[in-house]
């Protein structure tokens, strides 16, 4: 029973409903970022390597049952030939690129919204130790780097 309990504490916590819904925007953003890949980069740079499609980048390394030539990966495949998938590889790296640039610029938005709210609490819940002459929180009874008693300090706060 205690273990139920714990389960539904932290089932309703906002911390894992903000997790799930970030796995589902996560989901549908690489859906995005795969069709863009695939539909829209691939054709253009496989323009030009010379292949109808970008997803067709191969090097055969050996020759399935009916011996080649290929004209597309999924021939290749068909005939249980291996091969080298250097487009599927190129769209994933493309993809995670992608994906790295948006999340980072995202970051870096979010964190600049949060600056100026995070440094004027900061400025207004500090002191300065009378001893090291650091920035501690006014709530400290001892200072964090010099070990010093700040219990019976009488600094304003």
């Amino acid at each position: 029973m205690n273990i139920l309990k714990e389960l539904k504490e932290f089932a309703i916590k906002g911390n894992v409903v903000d997790m799930a819904v970030g796995v589902m925007i996560g989901v549908a953003f690489a859906t995005i970022v795969n069709s863009l890949v695939q539909d829209i980069l691939s054709p253009v740079i496989g323009l030009f390597s010379a292949k109808a499609s970008f997803s067709d980048l191969f090097i055969l390394l050996k020759a399935g049952a009916n011996g080649g030539p290929y004209n597309s990966l999924a021939n290749a495949k068909a005939d249980a030939a291996i091969t080298m998938n250097i487009g599927l590889f190129l769209n994933a790296f493309i993809n995670f690129s992608i994906v790295t640039i948006v999340l980072f610029l995202i970051v870096k938005a979010t964190n600049r919204l949060r600056r100026p709210q995070a440094a004027t609490t900061d400025l207004i819940s500090m002191k300065e130790c009378p001893f090291c002459f650091s920035s501690i929180s006014v709530k400290a009874l001892r200072c964090p780097l010099c070990t010093s008693d700040l219990a019976n300090d009488s600094i304003s706060k």
